[in-house]
């Protein structure tokens, strides 16, 4: 782990075996720590807070720029550990971290230019002014299904900002988290900046939370943990941000190139074995032409090819663990139960490794699991619509709100559809929603904040209004 400057071990002794999703087979021993390294790891931060603080936005902004070049040299090497812990298939992990440097440059940029304002003001010999103030320690727990992307958008803004931090990456990703930070510390990060520790979830979170000095918390994850970590915020008022759950609703309007929607939603809904939070999920069809959609979804997904993330002929990796595996098959169990027919797929496949069949469900009802739940799998789920007015409706039925898309070719259906959509994030004939430029975020219990862009480093800074009086 990295606290303070130093790689060190957990304070207790204690490692955690770190197991390849595709063979089952432990690759490695690493530190798995508890709450006390944690809170080294915010003592380091906050002793680091100050220093960085007091640095030119021209002088923090090139310590990313280093680090992205860094990162795009070492991007080959980096790849095949992130493949090997999180089972993604190597060109889906190279394109991971060949998309950070970006990322770095942004908020580099975004810092130089993070000025304030002057307000004119109504009375005569006074001056007001706004400046911004970064927040200090941020605490950043992510997610395994993207180990470099979901810590690099709040890791960057944060640092751009005048922020340190401590991340807690998961337990199933740890190492591309390490290489990251390792990336950061070469680039010439100061000690104490950016730690990263691995270990117990609940009582590193807790750390944070109890400590008023973490400012902020920055958390990519379920909905349920989400929550609890809004009620513990109170205790410190930190502010949060919360990437939590997606069920995305994909339109697909008459006026399209179905087949090719279709295809290329294959693509979409399968990368990371369909383990992202924005991947499209309920494909919302209209009815004039769902059978053409759904025979050429059929036989986009029998040419996907099932293995382990480093051979090179696979398209479709496992699920991270068995846990993820297991509930994926109770969703397609229980919704074929409720009526759905299993088109393609339907089951786990393999002799070892955490691997489920590509999945293609019609007929599902409205309550089924697949449509109400985030499957976090490679599963499509199919229904057909009648009106525009229909396909809101069901697009809207849910609790989350991460991402939505429209497929058309109609430039004021785009317009109005796309109002209509109670989504943080709308792909109109885009599949991927997401860039270093622009705000990363949900509504609803999709989360809270923005990650990325401008907005996203306003999100690691505190506003200052001052007022100047008895100037003549």
């Amino acid at each position: 782990m990295l606290v303070g400057g130093e790689w060190v071990g957990a304070r207790s002794g204690a490692t955690r075996p770190l197991v390849d999703p595709g063979t089952e087979k432990v690759v490695a021993e690493l530190p798995f720590g508890d709450a006390e390294d944690a809170r080294a790891a915010l003592d380091a931060a906050s002793d680091a807070f100050p220093a960085w603080a007091r640095k030119t936005a021209y002088e923090r902004a090139a310590v990313l720029e280093r680090a992205a070049d860094l990162i795009a040299a070492r991007t080959d090497a980096y790849a095949r550990r992130t493949s090997e812990e999180s089972g993604k298939p190597l060109a889906q992990a190279k394109g991971e971290w060949a998309g950070a440097p970006a990322y770095l440059r942004t908020a580099a940029d975004q810092a130089r230019h993070l000025g304030g304002r002057w307000i004119p003001a109504r009375a005569p010999g006074r001056r007001i002014d706004v400046t911004y103030a970064p927040l200090g320690v941020v605490g950043v727990i992510t997610a395994w299904n993207f180990p470099v992307y979901n810590v690099n958008r709040s890791v960057s803004s944060a640092l751009a900002a005048g922020c340190t931090v401590v991340v807690r990456p998961s337990e199933y990703t740890p190492r591309s988290a390490f290489d990251y930070a390792q990336a950061l510390v070469d680039a010439g990060v100061p000690a104490g900046v950016v730690n990263v520790v691995h270990g117990e979830p609940g009582p590193m979170a807790q750390a944070m939370l109890a400590d008023p000095r973490c400012r902020k918390l920055s958390f990519t994850g379920s909905t349920r943990v989400g929550k609890l970590l809004l009620e513990g915020s109170a205790r410190t008022v930190k502010r949060l941000a919360l990437e939590l759950g997606g069920n995305a609703p994909v339109l697909v309007f008459p006026d399209c190139d179905v087949e090719a929607v279709a295809r290329a939603g294959v693509t979409a809904r399968l990368r990371n074995a369909g383990q992202v939070c924005i991947a499209p999920q309920r494909f919302l069809v209209h009815a004039s032409v769902v059978d053409a959609f759904t025979r050429a979804t059929v036989a986009a997904v029998r040419r996907e090819v099932v293995g382990h993330g480093l051979e090179r002929a696979s398209t479709v990796g496992p699920l991270i663990n068995a846990a993820q595996r297991d509930r994926v098959e109770q969703i397609v169990a229980a919704s074929a139960g409720m009526g759905a027919r299993v088109l393609a797929g339907g089951g786990r496949c393999g002799a070892r490794g955490y691997f489920f069949e590509p999945t293609v469900l019609d007929a599902v009802p409205p309550d089924a699991p697949a449509l109400r739940e985030e499957i976090f799998g490679p599963v499509l789920p199919i229904v057909p619509f009648e009106t525009e007015a229909e396909a809101l409706a069901l697009a809207n039925d849910t609790d989350y709100g991460l991402a939505a898309y429209v497929f058309t070719r109609d430039l004021t259906r785009a317009m109005t559809v796309s109002e209509g959509l109670a989504f943080g994030m709308v792909g109109i004939n885009d599949w991927y929603p997401v860039t270093a430029e622009a705000p990363f975020g949900g509504m609803k219990q999709s989360g809270m904040g923005r990650e990325s862009g401008l907005e996203g480093v306003h999100e690691y800074v505190d506003a200052k209004t001052r007022y100047f009086g008895g100037i003549a």
